[in-house]
């Protein structure tokens, strides 16, 4: 019973902390688009946004 003393205020701290933490991830905008991300996967990059892997292999021969 005496272990209920310090139990009980320490989960209600770390549920007010959960609970904080979760209101500033939403304020933040942290959800506003959960499908954006998920859909940039499919599609192609434009042509030349990505360094040319040829180059990037030359560089670490040259080390």
């Amino acid at each position: 019973m005496e272990s209920l003393i310090i139990l009980l205020p320490l989960a209600l701290v770390m549920i007010a902390l959960a609970m904080a933490v979760l209101l500033w991830a939403v304020d933040d905008g942290q959800f506003d688009d959960l499908d954006g991300p998920a859909h940039t996967v499919l599609f192609d990059e434009p042509a030349g946004t990505r360094p040319d892997r040829q180059d990037e292999n030359l560089k670490n021969d040259n080390v």
